[in-house]
């Protein structure tokens, strides 16, 4: 049986990470470690973590991108799953995260998409059905294979360290689910399984700022990634090419 860790940037957002805790603490599959980055809170984010049992790192590099990072590299588990402090896992999340690295060797990631909890019905029915239905599609045509969506993601600790020296890891203006994305060598099996149980807060659709924010951080990802796409997109050009039939 693989073990599991779970990582968790979090940045002044004890409240939520509170509810996140419990949730995994309420698992048919409970995690075998729990990490907790703190990117610098000046709330009670840490004591939080360290109540509920988790191992709490710290990185002074402030942005999701090198706090993921950090809790990727320390994490002793064969999975690594990764979420936000603002989500809310599924009480069979961990479990079905097992079945399918021990059902499928050849999986590399596996992601799922999310509903939101505390917006106004409008603002959760965009998020969910505009926004992370484009992200899927659009993202997915670039790569070849499912994004990884960073509020509810795994993968194997071996692909990790395969591509950890290629991520983005101290640009804060990274999306660091997309730029981990497009690091994953084409061909590697990733695929999205909306059985992943997940909610998450739709803080980033409160305000055309924060969106707009978002909406930026895209761009920059794409713009960094631009030898990385090519290579998805060759790879995706080639896997279409017919068979050469062998001739006599």
């Amino acid at each position: 049986m693989a073990s599991i860790t779970v990582v968790i940037p979090v940045l002044d957002d004890a409240e939520h990470l509170a509810v996140c805790l419990r949730a995994l603490a309420s698992q048919t599959r409970l995690a075998d470690e729990i990490v907790v980055v703190d990117n610098g809170s000046a709330d009670d984010s840490a004591a939080v973590a360290r109540s509920f049992g988790a191992r709490v790192l710290r990185e002074p590099v402030r942005g999701i991108a090198p706090a993921n990072a950090t809790g990727f590299d320390a994490a002793a588990g064969d999975v690594i799953a990764r979420l936000d402090a603002d989500s809310v896992p599924a009480p069979d999340w961990l479990e079905r995260i097992e079945a399918a690295f021990r059902d499928d060797p050849e999986l590399a990631a596996i992601t799922g998409s999310a509903d939101f909890h505390d917006g106004s019905p409008v603002v959760n029915w965009v998020g969910r059905e505009v926004y992370l239905r484009w992200y899927f599609w659009a993202m997915g045509r670039l790569l070849g294979h499912p994004p990884l969506f960073g509020s509810n993601l795994a993968l194997r600790s071996s692909v990790w360290r395969e591509v950890r020296a290629e991520v983005h890891r101290d640009d804060p203006r990274m999306h660091d689910d997309l730029d981990l994305s497009f690091q994953l060598a084409p061909g590697m099996r990733v695929v999205r399984d909306d059985s992943l149980g997940m909610s998450i807060s739709s803080r980033p659709f409160s305000s055309a700022r924060s969106f707009a924010l978002r909406s930026w951080r895209g761009v920059v990802t794409l713009a960094v990634n631009r030898g990385a796409r090519r290579r998805h997109a060759a790879a995706s050009a080639a896997s279409l090419l017919p068979i050469p039939r062998p001739r006599g």
